[in-house]
């Protein structure tokens, strides 16, 4: 077993180092592994595999998800969210700086991605800001950090990933991720007060003037995120839709607010439906082809092997979860956040389930490691993301962002230690569907 495991470490990183495309490289060294250590039909494997994995109904709300996110991102929808956040964030210590926390929290809960997120975001923060006197620096960590709650709040795509892959009800995953979520995105707005209290230079000493009356005035530009989240997150927790049913109704409240945004033309809606199918079909290769790689992994007995190995350390269950922490931190350096989870999970899913941990809290833990891998170089997208808007270096976008990365580490270790901050709802909410 030993051979086998360092035959298949030999071929992913051949064929990952090589540049092949994920789902390439994935169905390849399962095809490989598969016919030098057993003699099976690999090809009806792979069809049966890929079947199964593609027709499974839960899927279906990724791409409609992805599709939402596309066209609220083509609406231009953050110019509301700014003009509707700027003036309330004036009294707080980092004033503007707020901007992107909470512009990213809202935006977080109607897209469901965090380069979507992060990059509809940005188009307007990372200019504003800098251009009003706010550092570059913190300006693009604060971004690269805070855009990446499109994982964690619902609807979230990673969590409709993993419950796909470990058969876990996708709805309990978003109520689990909400708690943690809005707690991630106070420990960023805590960090930029403390920051602009040590460091006052990271603000301009000019204080943008509002007065009351502009303040109230600004909300109604908040009326359409509003509507998105009541509709796509009140239909799925008050028992009216599923999530799939969901996303459906959420396309159309964002062709809705769309329309009355005046960026409904023809040519906005193909871009967004041409985005949304390259990266669903991205996706969805990456999902079958680790589908088929995690049913060679069980043939070749490689998850119960890895298994009994890691039990014959006799680790504590939170000794378990931080050298897990500690494999996914060194791993999103090579990896980004969607192959990591396909191509981990049918190893490390077992493990966790056998030291006792409720798999809807792993998967909490396990986007927020996804999350990190988003703002971990040399793959981290989001970082890729703020260097294109940005045209600054990489190591200054990393610079930036270093803090809001250990405070995600931070937040690993509070909901490993409190549980229930993201297995209480989800365990004490009941729907009518």
């Amino acid at each position: 077993m030993a051979l086998i495991s360092f035959v298949i470490v030999a071929l992913l990183a051949v064929t990952l180092g090589s540049g092949i495309w994920i789902n390439i490289s994935l169905f390849a060294v399962g095809i490989a592994a598969l016919e030098l250590f057993k003699s099976l039909p690999v090809d009806k494997l792979i069809a049966q595999s890929a079947w199964n994995t593609a027709t499974t109904p839960e899927l279906l709300a990724l791409p409609l998800f992805i599709l939402m996110g596309e066209i609220l991102f083509h609406a231009r929808l953050a110019d509301s969210l700014l003009r509707a956040i700027a003036p309330w964030t004036t009294w707080l210590p980092g004033r503007l700086l707020h901007v992107n926390v909470i512009a990213c929290t809202l935006f977080a809960a109607g897209s469901g991605s965090s380069a979507a997120t992060t990059a509809t975001v940005g188009r307007i923060t990372l200019t504003e800001l800098s251009a009003r006197g706010y550092n570059r620096t913190v300006v693009m960590g604060s971004l690269a950090g805070s855009g990446t709650l499109g994982f964690l709040i619902p609807p979230s795509l990673p969590m409709i990933v993993y419950g796909v892959l470990t058969e876990q009800s996708i709805l309990k995953l978003f109520l689990a991720g909400f708690v943690p979520g809005i707690i991630l995105a106070a420990l960023f707005s805590t960090y930029l007060v403390v920051s602009s209290l040590v460091s006052p230079d990271i603000v301009p000493r000019e204080v943008e003037p509002y007065t009351w009356r502009e303040r109230f005035a600004s909300l109604p530009h908040l009326l359409p995120f509003l509507f998105l989240i009541s509709v796509v997150l009140g239909s799925m927790y008050g028992g009216i839709a599923t999530p799939t049913e969901a996303a459906v109704m959420g396309i159309l409240g964002s062709l809705i607010i769309a329309y009355f945004e005046g960026r409904a033309s023809v040519a906005t809606i193909r871009t967004a439906f041409l985005g949304a199918v390259r990266t669903s079909s991205m996706l969805g290769l990456i999902i079958v082809a680790a589908s088929f790689l995690s049913v060679g992994f069980a043939y070749l007995g490689l998850p119960r092997f890895v298994a009994n190995q890691i039990a014959s350390l006799a680790l504590s269950p939170y000794a378990l979860v931080a050298l897990l922490l500690l494999f996914y931190i060194v791993l999103g350096c090579i990896l980004e956040g969607a192959s990591m989870m396909v191509m981990t999970l049918p190893i490390t899913f077992p493990l966790i389930t056998q030291a006792g941990f409720d798999p809807i809290w792993f998967g909490v833990f396990f986007v927020l490691v996804v999350e990190m891998a988003q703002v971990t170089p040399p793959v981290g997208f989001n970082l890729f993301v703020i260097q294109s808007l940005s045209n600054e270096p990489m190591s200054k976008v990393f610079y930036g962002v270093l803090p809001f990365f250990f405070i995600m580490i931070l937040m690993t270790g509070i909901v490993t230690f409190f549980p229930d901050l993201a297995l209480f709802i989800p365990n004490h909410v009941t729907f009518g569907r």
